[in-house]
């Protein structure tokens, strides 16, 4: 079957720094989509902001949005291109 991926773009504002590990460990998670990112440390502060490029599906990209959203102090943001086939996005990622 035929899944829908997007191009967008993931935008992290982390105002509790001492949170930035669970942040991490969200991104390796769903690592298999992040097409670039780049971090942004403010140490005056200890706040950041960290841009990630990524191409999945509504489903992947929700699910990771909204884990980092759970996380205390962390805001994300998050802005799609419109939809367009990609073939199986499974098989893609196994390099079949």
């Amino acid at each position: 079957m035929e899944a829908e991926a997007r191009l967008g773009f993931v935008g992290i504002v982390v105002e509790q720094r001492e949170e930035t590990p669970r942040v991490n460990r969200v991104l390796s998670e769903y690592s298999r989509m992040i097409r670039g990112r780049i971090g942004v440390p403010h140490p005056e502060d200890g706040t950041a902001v960290i841009g990630v490029i990524v191409e999945g599906t509504n489903e992947e990209i929700g699910a990771m949005t909204g884990k980092l959203g759970n996380i205390p102090g962390i805001t994300v943001k998050s802005a799609l291109t419109g939809k367009k086939k990609t073939g199986d996005l499974k098989e893609k990622k196994e390099g079949k």
